[in-house]
């Protein structure tokens, strides 16, 4: 792995928001639209965090080879940060998406809190640089129980976000890369290659369609280049098709 100074993170400022599942990650990560939503306030010095549960491992051997291989149990994670806007929009995060809301305008707390469903999108920025979580779908309730600990700063509310898998997702949640251009051009092999040189492979074929194909001609037989999630695509003298040329 090569030195990639533009690869490093100091965070700078942040926000966090939320939006309906399976909402798309923002085209622009720094004026992110309608349905994304800011949270709100959080905390300066407890910025984000993720810990994680499971994924033990197992070793599998047999007769000859005690230690043939090893096998993992699933693993869940969970994302924290502390919201600092005690609005009702906040207080049903953290207490739950059927808190109801009382004749008087308070916010009750319901003995069998239901955690807020919704796409999670937490956005750090450093200079020019832009660092995100991004999950489709994730359980969003309360991380630990609340506590007012001094006069002097800000109270919280300890927040947890669990990315959960959506649709026919193998993944539960994306995080992009620093230091990586997306790829301008493709050039024609079995498989092919993006450039420039250690450029960011597009996402799907909707992505492929600034990228330029060397050879501008129709590509041959077999020939593609593989995609971020994982399909291939080929160039058939017009526009960029998926699948592999025949």
């Amino acid at each position: 792995m090569a030195l990639n100074d533009n690869a490093t993170l100091v965070i700078g400022s942040g926000n966090y928001l939320t939006a309906p599942v399976g909402t798309d990650i923002p085209a622009d990560l720094l004026v992110p639209t309608s349905p994304w939503s800011n949270v709100g306030h959080t905390s300066l010095e407890d910025i984000f965090a993720i810990s994680s549960e499971g994924g033990e491992a197992t070793v599998i051997g047999s007769l000859q080879n005690k230690s043939l291989r090893t096998k993992y149990s699933a693993r869940t994670e969970t994302m924290a940060f502390t919201l600092q806007q005690f609005d009702v929009e906040g207080l049903k995060l953290y207490y739950g998406s059927n808190a109801p809301i009382l004749p008087d305008g308070s916010v009750g707390v319901p003995s069998d809190p239901t955690p807020t469903q919704a796409a999670f999108l937490a956005v750090f920025i450093d200079g020019e640089n832009v660092f995100a979580f991004y999950a489709p779908k994730a359980e969003i309730y309360r991380n630990d129980d609340l506590s007012f600990g001094d006069t002097e700063s800000l109270a919280g509310l300890p927040i947890g976000v669990k990315p959960m898998t959506f649709g026919a997702n193998s993944w539960t949640y994306a995080i992009t890369p620093l230091g990586s251009a997306l790829a301008t051009g493709a050039t024609a092999g079995s498989p092919g290659s993006f450039t420039p040189s250690g450029s960011a492979t597009p996402a799907n074929l909707a992505a492929m369609a600034d990228v330029i194909a060397t050879p501008t001609s129709a590509w041959t037989t077999g020939q593609h280049v593989v995609l971020g999630d994982a399909s291939k695509a080929y160039w058939n003298g017009t526009a960029w098709v998926a699948g592999q040329a025949s």
